[in-house]
């Protein structure tokens, strides 16, 4: 029998076998008694577990990033499935497939890849297209830009999902930018491709999605800031002369502002068409994946409504039985 992967999980239903280990936490119930609680995954998600009645000394027995072997049982809790682990033990990590347990993008890589040159060689700005090819040239970039996720939870965690939120976004430009001509295409493009690369450092995505220790002192806008001041040395060697200086800082403001907002993290807001375009793109896709990927992943149960999204702030309505918003026994209006 294969193994049983987190989104076949049902309530009720018994598991023995390997998962990978996150956000493991050791808590106190109300009564004082220590429990474990932690998050398993694999690569279709993952499942809040708890151990109870576990102490000190087995939290000391496995880290972040470890494989487990998992006994317990499936249960749904407050409109989600969880966990309850009855025994948990370390599993040499030589003994399991990493890509087992690391989520990969549906989508086919090389052709995300090839579709991104494809954006950045129709730039017609020479110094842009020209940093673009500096970025091309790196192998160690183009590496980690084509398997880091966008995220270790909240959008696009997953291998790949960095290159695909990127060229999706390059995709929704080139239809939206049209619109809005007193924009720079070139620059919004460049932008999209630039506003996320320090993504590549910020994050380790090897055995298990996590942060640097780099990453978590730095954040990824400011080491983007830095790729991007590395990378601009190199362009004059290929265009033979200096990199426009208001361009420079359209670029760095691109990346310094697209969260949008201080609360959420962005130095800067944005104050040219091209970083509210930035934004605005970022924002939409983020969001849509985040809502897209609830509903997906809740299908199973037979609320017509998803659990709570503390991220998203709301809970997401899937539709009725048969579609009919009131479920066939409401009332109707004419």
């Amino acid at each position: 029998m294969g193994r049983r992967y987190v989104d076949q999980l049902r309530d009720g239903e018994s598991l023995d076998d390997i998962y990978l280990v996150t956000d493991k936490q050791l808590r106190m119930n109300r009564n004082g008694i220590p429990f474990i609680q932690m998050e398993l995954r694999d690569r279709t998600g993952g499942i809040p577990a708890r151990l109870f009645n576990a102490g000190e000394h087995v939290f000391r027995t496995f880290d972040n990033g470890d494989y487990v072997q998992c006994e317990g049982k499936a249960q749904l809790y407050q409109g989600g499935m969880q966990v309850v682990l009855d025994r948990l033990e370390r599993v040499d990590p030589h003994k399991v497939l990493p890509s087992d347990f690391l989520a990969q993008s549906e989508q086919d890589v090389p052709k995300l890849y090839e579709r991104l040159r494809g954006h950045l060689h129709r730039l017609a700005n020479p110094h842009l297209k020209a940093l673009a090819e500096c970025f091309l040239m790196d192998d160690q970039f183009v590496r980690g830009f084509t398997t880091a996720p966008a995220g270790v939870k909240l959008h696009h965690a997953y291998i790949g999902g960095l290159l695909e939120h990127s060229v999706v976004m390059m995709d929704l430009a080139e239809r939206i930018a049209p619109f809005y001509p007193g924009a720079d295409k070139d620059l919004v493009i460049v932008g999209l491709f630039l506003h996320d690369i320090g993504k590549t450092r910020e994050l380790t995505y090897e055995n298990a999605f996590g942060y640097s220790d780099e990453g978590q002192l730095l954040g990824h806008i400011t080491m983007g800031v830095e790729m991007l001041t590395e990378k601009l040395k190199q362009v004059p060697d290929l265009t033979g002369e200096p990199f426009p200086r208001e361009l420079v800082v359209r670029l760095k403001h691109l990346i310094l502002s697209h969260h949008g907002t201080h609360e959420f993290g962005s130095p800067k807001v944005p104050m040219t068409p091209e970083a509210m375009l930035v934004h605005s793109i970022d924002m939409m896709d983020t969001k849509m994946h985040m809502i897209l990927r609830e509903i997906k992943e809740d299908r199973h149960s037979p609320s017509a409504w998803t659990p709570y999204n503390h991220t998203l702030g709301r809970r997401l309505y899937k539709g009725g039985a048969n579609g009919d918003l009131l479920g066939g026994g409401g009332e109707t209006y004419d």
